[in-house]
């Protein structure tokens, strides 16, 4: 069998529906063996949105998402994508083309060692020089990837390799399964939860991405105990849950933070690093610590595990609860659970976050605030809806008070967190969830940044919603710089028509005139069905302070009674 056609039949076997990219010279012999296959070919506009678009749907549907490019530019296209997924944990493969074989040792046209360059932002980079390897190859790349903590891999076949012949079938996909608990840490676990005061239960990205929401919920619902989550475990725990704090992860000011510190137990479910440092909770070292991953935890100054269990999340969960039960039996005296009443102040805490989240629900001043346009989007769409962010300060809002009640229904890139990620990303999640309505909300600085793939949800006639959130400022920026300095510089610009933008695509442009007209657009772009709409409102970002504001009178008060 030709190289290319075989790595195909590769692709096939490890269940590849779509491959995302731009074809190059290099890559023409695995273009044409990609024709003959039923896998779908996705052209876009840009390596980077061919990225994305592999990396959220890597996110949402547990499988590797695949994006191609050519070699030299194409490929250094695709970097910031990739590096994207891997620090998200996103389950990605790149495959690049490259030049023969025999030039790659000296100075060529197009030539740079795509290998090197792919290194530290995957998990592994290899270049196919031997026909016969390209099975064990592909099988090592999408184990890897899959393989906790997931991310992304690369793959380079080059040009004069694609054209050689191999009798080597492909090996398929392989299931991975993860051992049980310890049953000693897992008793260790419930011991230390039972004699604790204010436990807490803080869900991180491992548990969205492995969908182990169910068993988390159960252990919830059976022990009462207080939880939180990070940006990219939004809707793990649903948030009208009434011992749900919500979202953590905003360094300068965070309610739920507040929560963190005034917790004697940390039980730490699928918690990364990457999202939210452990030291702006833990600066004391004075923390107890469960760990519950599925791998060891980070060596940390700041994050200290007390008991660490490295198993299959949702089983040691139902473990831990199983043996807070038997425990319970024992020895009476020990506390029990569920807990009739929780800590007082994670009461407050919560009632506070739901008031922040409820106050503008009503207000109709335009330009719009924050917190107004999100209760008229999550008003709008079903709750199994998918709403992507991208990145900038509507990112830390969305977090905040987007009320999510599953997992994978509001998409945060929050590790590398790069802009430009939400309209490529919504193209990919309306090829995976087709009935769906899916919403994208980027800035005006991050929806220019990958404006081009308009044209490709056009040619595909997807009807995604892109809400575009308009101040004609970097605004992520201009704020951290007047939090520090007391002045921003060099973040504002200007807009073009988005109206005509979108018209001039071939999509649906919607310009917003008032609060009460968004609410209007947004229920006449849920009837069109054969095209993207675009639609732009303009915000009013003062509301911002509330976002660094870490007055909040209940636990001020709480921390006077203490003293």
């Amino acid at each position: 069998m030709k190289a290319s056609d075989l790595l195909v039949k590769c692709l096939e076997s490890e269940g590849v529906e779509y491959i995302f990219g731009i074809p190059g010279e290099e890559n023409a012999d695995l273009m044409m063996s990609l024709s003959k296959s039923k896998i779908k070919f996705i052209l876009t506009r840009h390596e980077q949105g061919a990225a994305f678009m592999a990396d959220v749907y890597g996110r949402l549907t547990g499988r590797v998402g695949v994006c191609l490019a050519t070699l030299g530019p194409g490929a250094t296209n695709l970097v910031t994508g990739v590096a994207n997924a891997n620090m998200d944990r996103s389950r990605l493969l790149a495959i690049t083309g490259q030049t023969d074989s025999h030039l790659l040792h000296k100075e060529s046209h197009q030539n740079l060692n795509v290998v090197k360059m792919f290194e530290p932002i995957t998990k592994w980079s290899w270049s196919i020089r031997n026909a016969k390897n390209i099975p064990e190859i592909v099988r090592r790349a999408f184990k890897i990837a899959l393989t906790e903590k997931p991310g992304a891999t690369h793959i380079e076949l080059p040009q004069d390799i694609a054209k050689r012949k191999s009798d080597i079938p492909p090996i398929g996909f392989q299931n991975i399964f993860r051992p049980k608990a310890n049953h000693d840490q897992i008793k260790k676990a419930a011991t230390m939860i039972l004699n604790a005061k204010k436990p807490l239960l803080f869900v991180g990205n491992g548990c969205a991405r492995e969908d182990e929401s169910a068993q988390i919920r159960k252990f919830v619902e059976q022990t009462k105990i207080f939880s939180i989550n990070t940006f990219m475990g939004k809707g793990v725990i649903p948030d009208d849950c009434e011992t749900h704090l919500q979202t953590i992860g905003i360094k300068d000011a965070d309610h739920a933070l507040k929560a963190v510190l005034e917790a004697d137990v940390i039980i730490s479910v699928g918690y990364d690093l990457v999202e939210y440092s452990p030291k702006m909770w833990n600066s004391d070292l004075n923390k107890q610590i469960i760990h519950i991953d599925f791998t060891p935890s980070e060596v940390y100054t700041f994050y200290r595990p007390d008991v660490e269990i490295d198993s299959d999340i949702g089983s040691a969960m139902d473990s831990i609860l199983e043996e807070i039960e038997k425990l319970q039996l024992e020895n009476p005296s020990l506390a029990s659970f569920p807990r009739k009443n929780g800590p007082e102040i994670f009461k407050k805490i919560r009632a506070e976050v739901i008031e922040r989240i409820n106050t503008f629900n009503d207000d109709d001043s335009y330009p719009i605030k924050p917190e107004k346009l999100i209760f008229s989007v999550r008003e709008s769409f079903d709750p199994d809806d998918v709403v992507i962010s991208d990145v900038g300060t509507h990112k830390l809002w969305i977090a905040k008070i987007y009320q999510t009640f599953e997992p994978n229904t509001c998409i945060i890139p929050n590790g590398f967190a790069s802009m430009g990620f939400a309209l490529p990303g919504a193209i990919s999640a309306k090829l995976v969830f087709p009935k769906k309505s899916i919403v994208a909300m980027t800035g005006d600085g991050g929806f220019l940044m990958n404006v081009q793939e308009i044209e490709t949800a056009v040619r595909l006639k997807l009807p995604i919603i892109v809400i575009v959130w308009v101040d004609n400022d970097y605004n992520l920026i201009s704020i951290k710089q007047k939090h520090e300095f007391g002045k921003s510089v060099f973040t504002e610009f200007g807009n073009p028509n988005f109206v005509q933008i979108a018209e001039s695509f071939g999509a649906k442009g919607f310009q917003v005139k008032s609060t009460q007209d968004f609410s209007k657009v947004l229920k006449e772009a849920k009837l069109i069905t054969d095209k993207p709409i675009i639609i732009a409102v303009d915000v009013d970002y003062s509301r911002n302070e509330v976002l660094l504001d870490d007055s909040f009178p209940p636990y001020v008060k709480s921390l006077n009674d203490k003293k």
